[in-house]
């Protein structure tokens, strides 16, 4: 059976190859809805699938992306990696992910592989200790965006919370319920990964704002294993804290998970604010007080930020800038 190709396509349809070309590049606005109808009928009818070695070679592009991601276990990693994928489909693009798993070694190995694939972009939320390899990709003028995290004196476009204020909201908020005792308690801070630092100074200038003087016990950072530990510790104090603000959606896994197994009730023994929603949130017992993340949006924002640099690669300078994203309170029965 022979091949079908976008002369017969063109043909077929009694519309330029170009035409074609403009509608596999999704470039409607070039042609009448009535034009594009009869290019996806006939594309239908003649089963055609481009060449998308040809079109590589053609348009000097792979048009895939990667996107690596510190931690997939993170509800907002995931949630994003979605917005993420749905937006480069819509601009018709593959994405390949990759998890560093908060690892250095495994980040640089998959940076060197995407490269090596030809990827026309990467988004990677940033573990830090990759300089060189960072400053390679701004020396080559690779396509890059950073979600996330940021990294000091490096002039790589940006997105990522005001994690300042998802910090502010959650304080202000135990506040106007008549809580004072309020303690953090975030993941291990031992790379300098700016949500969690962020979300500490947050914290602690929210407090001060109210009058309120901080308290070091109250402030708790631990790697995923020792968090019971650091809960266990933040109970144990002769004044225990009445309300918790969980970092992430892992701390908060094993703050419910602590309060749970020691008996206490919520919010009548410690009220909990979550930063980041989680799937279990709105049906929880008691349902759980959110900080949530635009997902969306700050998809959107990286997405296009790496698509412009796509498109002006080879052209000097590009946009730097660090787009910060508010964050959304919702109110439920936690606290």
């Amino acid at each position: 059976m022979k091949k079908m190709t976008i002369t017969d396509v063109a043909k077929r349809a009694n519309v330029s190859k170009s035409t074609v070309s403009q509608y596999l590049n999704k470039r409607f606005d070039y042609m009448s809805e009535k034009t594009r109808k009869i290019i996806e009928e006939t594309i239908e009818e003649l089963n055609y699938h481009p060449n998308i070695v040809a079109r590589s070679l053609k348009q000097k592009a792979t048009f895939t992306v990667g996107v690596i991601v510190a931690n997939i276990l993170h509800s907002f990693s995931t949630h994003i990696i979605r917005a993420i994928e749905n937006c480069f489909n819509e601009q018709g693009f593959h994405i390949i992910v990759c998890n560093a798993d908060d690892e250095p070694k495994k980040e640089k190995q998959y940076i060197q592989m995407l490269r090596a694939k030809q990827v026309d972009g990467i988004i990677i939320f940033p573990t830090g200790d990759n300089l060189d390899l960072y400053q390679l990709m701004i020396q080559d003028e690779f396509p890059i965006v950073f979600m996330d995290r940021t990294i000091e004196d490096l002039d790589i476009a940006t997105v990522l919370l005001d994690n300042h204020l998802a910090a502010k909201l959650a304080v202000d908020h135990f506040m106007e319920k008549g809580y004072d005792r309020i303690a953090i308690l975030t993941s291990s801070i031992i790379r300098n990964i700016t949500p969690r630092l962020e979300r500490i100074e947050g914290y602690k200038a929210a407090l001060e704002s109210h009058g309120v003087k901080f308290r070091n016990e109250y402030i708790k950072t631990a790697d995923q294993a020792m968090i019971s530990t650091a809960l266990e510790e933040l109970f144990s104090l002769d004044l225990p804290p009445a309300a918790l603000l969980a970092g992430n959606d892992i701390v908060l896994d094993e703050t419910l998970k602590y309060i749970s197994d020691r008996g206490l009730r919520i919010p009548e023994d410690v009220a909990v604010i979550g930063i980041d929603e989680v799937s279990y949130s709105s049906f929880f017992t008691p349902p759980i007080t959110s900080v949530s993340q635009p997902v969306n949006e700050m998809a959107k924002q990286a997405v296009d930020l790496l698509l412009d640099q796509m498109k002006h690669k080879g052209q000097g300078s590009k946009a730097t800038s660090v787009i910060r994203m508010s964050p959304s309170l919702i109110e439920r029965n936690s606290c």
